[in-house]
C-alpha cells in the first residue's frame, strides 16, 4: 500500500526552494553530494520531524514536531537532505545535510512501501540514544505535527541504529518502547549520590 506523504506547510517548503536556488547556502552546506550536483535539484518527501522528549515505565511518550525533512534530488538519485525549523516568524531553512540517514530514510520508506498497510510516515528522533526512526503512524489523516506514537504504530531504527537494536527491522511500538525504557537511564545531578 502506499504512504501517504503530507504535504509540508508552504513556508517550509519556500525556505528550502529559496536554499537550493542561493549559491552561498549551497557552497557554506559543506556537502560535497550537492555541491557536484549536476542539473537542477528538487526538493520532494517532506517529513515531520518529532523529537522523543520523554519515556516513562508505563511507556507514555511526549514528543514534539522540530522541523520538516526534504529530501533533494538530482536526477535519479537523492544527493542531501535540506531541514527547516519552526521560528517565532514561522517556518525557515535550517541547514542542508547528507550521510547515513539520508540513505537510511530512503531505504525504509522503501521497505515500508511493501508493508499492507497505509501509514503517514514520519521521522522520530530520539536523542538520549542516538537513534533516528522512521515512524509508520497509522492515522493516515492525523495533522502530521501533532500525536505522540501509538501502541499500533511502526518503528524503523534507521542506520546506524544504537548498539543491541536491529536497523532496518520494523517494531510495533508497544514492543520498542520497553526497551528503549530500558536503555534510557535518567541523567545524574552533578554531586548527587551515586
Amino acid at each position: 500500500m502506499p504512504l501517504r506523504v503530507p504535504p509540508a506547510p508552504a513556508p517550509a517548503l519556500r525556505s528550502v526552494l529559496t536554499a537550493l536556488s542561493s549559491p552561498t547556502a549551497v557552497r557554506e552546506a559543506r556537502t560535497p553530494a550537492l555541491l557536484d550536483a549536476q542539473g537542477p535539484t528538487t526538493p520532494e518527501l517532506p517529513l515531520p520531524v518529532h523529537v522523543l522528549d520523554r519515556i516513562t515505565a508505563q511507556g507514555v511518550t511526549a514528543t514534539r514536531l522540530t522541523g520538516w525533512r526534504f529530501h533533494i534530488r538530482c536526477g535519479d538519485r537523492v544527493v542531501a537532505a535540506a531541514e527547516t525549523m519552526l521560528t517565532p516568524d514561522g517556518w525557515a531553512f535550517s541547514h542542508f545535510f547528507e550521510g547515513p540517514y539520508v540513505a537510511a530514510t530512503e531505504r525504509a520508506l522503501r521497505q515500508a512501501e511493501s508493508v499492507g498497510q497505509s501509514y503517514q510516515p514520519r521521522l522520530l528522533s530520539v536523542p538520549e540514544l542516538y537513534m533516528l526512526t522512521l515512524w509508520l503512524h497509522g492515522d493516515c489523516t492525523a495533522d502530521p505535527a501533532a500525536g505522540h506514537p501509538a501502541a499500533a504504530d511502526l518503528l524503523v531504527p534507521l542506520a546506524p541504529a544504537p548498539p543491541g537494536i536491529a536497523a532496518h527491522r520494523p517494531h510495533r511500538v508497544a514492543e520498542l518502547l520497553p526497551v528503549l525504557t530500558h536503555r534510557v537511564t535518567p541523567t545524574r545531578l552533578l554531586g548527587s549520590p551515586a
